[in-house]
């Protein structure tokens, strides 16, 4: 069953005009290729979105990412990124900026971002080919932790300690139908490592 798409922390967003961050170009042009392919998108009979990207921007702790239910967008533009500003992964609150609010998976965004200073972007998307293709092949979360949540959180912190997640960026969540992560240092490599996996294990 496809759990996507509802926010799980409290959420404090400030609505404002779009952001003007020159990080957002860069966001936009990746996520071409990943909507593109079916990685980011629309699941029409629930009628809900899935996949989102990120990137750090401002101080410390800040990061720009898609904001919520804009998969189905073809040609998102600005005003459909937020700045996060703030988080409390264990008061399981996100504080954003934005004229969107942001995705509800930017806890687990901020969660990974805590992990690593050379991790400069992230990306999720969704696939069944891949999520199904590549369990127990790349890390996996635990099957028992949803999305968004601070036991998520955790979760990824286990990854990057005991498994080649800190290394390859990649990983499958298990307790998320379809969804994966990738990391790298610029939103390019995030972006390429979840599509060149899509070009080798998804039919054409």
């Amino acid at each position: 069953m496809i759990d996507e798409g509802y926010i799980k922390f409290r959420s404090d967003w400030k609505e404002s005009a779009a952001l003007s961050h020159a990080e957002i170009q860069e966001l936009l042009k990746w996520r071409k290729p990943l909507y593109a392919a079916g990685l980011i998108g629309h699941y029409a009979d629930i009628g809900i979105g899935y996949g989102n990207l990120s990137t750090r921007a401002g101080s410390d702790g800040q990061f720009i990412i898609s904001g919520t239910q804009t998969g189905e967008l073809s040609n998102p533009e600005n005003q459909h990124f937020a700045l996060v500003t703030a988080y409390d992964i264990a008061r399981n609150t996100v504080q954003s900026t934005g004229a969107t609010e942001a995705s509800s998976e930017s806890m687990t965004h901020a969660a990974i971002y805590e992990l690593d200073p050379a991790i400069r972007a992230v990306v999720h998307v969704h696939s069944q080919e891949l999520w199904v293709g590549l369990k127990n092949v790349v890390p996996c979360t635990d099957k028992r932790i949803g999305y968004g949540t601070p036991e998520m959180a955790q979760e990824f912190r286990r990854l990057f300690q005991q498994t080649d997640f800190s290394e390859s960026g990649v990983a499958i969540m298990a307790g998320h139908d379809e969804g994966l992560i990738s990391t790298g240092a610029t939103v390019g490599e995030a972006a390429e490592r979840m599509l060149s996996l899509y070009r080798k294990f998804c039919p054409d």
